[in-house]
């Protein structure tokens, strides 16, 4: 019998045995193993031909929309909200300009019966970057080497997924993604795996900005939840709880949230990229671990952070991998009733050129006991 992680192959009550913990001894529902071979079989292995654009997208299809159809038949499934309330008021990015949303007023058409209603965002605003979103793999780019801070910024040397250049990918300045942008990002509708972080690895309590999620502790939660059989599938999304969503509050008195952040380590991103993962999604603001200070230019990375690149994670997973970043995700209603696997779909707006989209992720699965 063909298995999808590099686990041996062993009956789900032993390996329940094995983990030893009530957290791992929680009744949830997972795919059938005749189902996640079959999905084996279905999906497509690469290596993806030149020029590609779609990166881990590329796994999208007949076999991760198996694995999801399962979750979406069982009697007792539930959906889940993943995506934020967005708000004049809510926690803002720093990287972005000002996300004010104006109401007009009630309006009419002359000679008709009609009411109508909208709304206009303010100048500098930029609604792809704010809330529950999700990156291109356009939006990341590396470089040759550091860049030293002297004008001008040497974009033209920038490199993207799949070794596209700078002129191939923003020719000029007002240019928008000629490749690589969010419309070439694929409906994403998948089976997910949820590791709750806050739990397993921090006792309950919320994750500490700048504290890293390892390669170690990605294997830890995957047998602690009792998921060692199933693991990680290619073409999942791999959602983590740190608890850093508490820090989300609206209105945004505190200012807290965009600061700093918990994260992952650069061998745990190498890890998701391993196993092909389509996308990687954190109830935080920057999927990279953030300490404090870092942003002010106060502080150093975390600790085993590539030298010359404090967002490491960014770099591997978007410019080398081909995963797509889904930022700022609501996870607590779903890790609070123990749905460690579910169905996923994440569908970014088709904005051309765009390096990213505002998302409304939705999952559905069965609660644990």
């Amino acid at each position: 019998m063909q298995v999808i992680t590099r686990f041996p192959r062993r009956p789900i009550a032993v390996l329940l045995a094995i983990a030893g913990l009530a957290f791992a001894s929680s009744a949830f529902s997972m795919e059938p193993i005749s189902v996640l071979n079959q999905s084996v079989k279905r999906m497509p292995k690469g290596p993806w031909p030149k020029g590609d654009e779609l990166g881990m997208g590329n796994t999208q299809g007949l076999a991760t929309w198996a694995r999801c159809a399962w979750h979406l038949t069982q009697a007792t499934s539930k959906s889940y909200e993943l995506s934020y309330l967005r708000s004049n008021t809510m926690p803002k990015s720093p990287f972005s300009g000002p996300y004010i949303q104006k109401y007009k007023p009630t309006g009419g058409i002359p000679f008709s019966a009609h009411a109508f209603n909208g709304e206009e965002l303010e100048a500098g605003a930029e609604p792809a970057s704010q809330a529950t979103q999700m990156d291109a793999l356009g939006h990341f780019a590396y470089l040759p080497e550091p860049w030293k801070a002297e004008p001008p910024f040497p974009a033209e040397k920038a490199r993207y997924y799949g070794g596209h250049t700078q002129e191939a990918v923003k020719p000029t300045a007002d240019s928008p993604l000629l490749k690589l942008g969010i419309e070439k990002a694929p409906p994403i509708i998948t089976s997910a795996v949820l590791l709750d972080a806050k739990t397993i690895l921090n006792g309950g309590k919320p994750m500490e900005a700048g504290q890293v999620i390892t390669r170690a502790d990605i294997e830890r939660m995957i047998q602690e939840q009792g998921l060692v059989q199933r693991g990680i599938a290619a073409g999942d999304v791999v959602y983590i709880r740190t608890g850093w969503g508490e820090r989300w509050q609206d209105p945004d008195t505190d200012q807290v949230y965009y600061s700093k952040a918990p994260g992952l380590s650069y061998d745990a991103a190498q890890y998701l990229g391993e196993r092909r993962a389509v996308a990687v999604g954190l109830d935080t603001p920057f999927i990279d671990p953030v300490p404090e200070g870092l942003l002010q230019g106060k502080a150093q990375p975390a600790e085993g952070t590539p030298p010359g690149m404090p967002f490491a994670v960014h770099h591997y997973l978007i410019t080398q991998a081909g995963i797509h970043h889904i930022e700022n995700a609501n996870l607590d209603a779903m890790a609070n009733d123990k749905v460690w696997t579910s169905c996923t779909m994440v569908l970014p707006l088709r904005e051309k050129g765009g390096a990213g989209s505002a998302v409304r992720p939705v999952a559905i699965g069965v609660p644990g006991q």
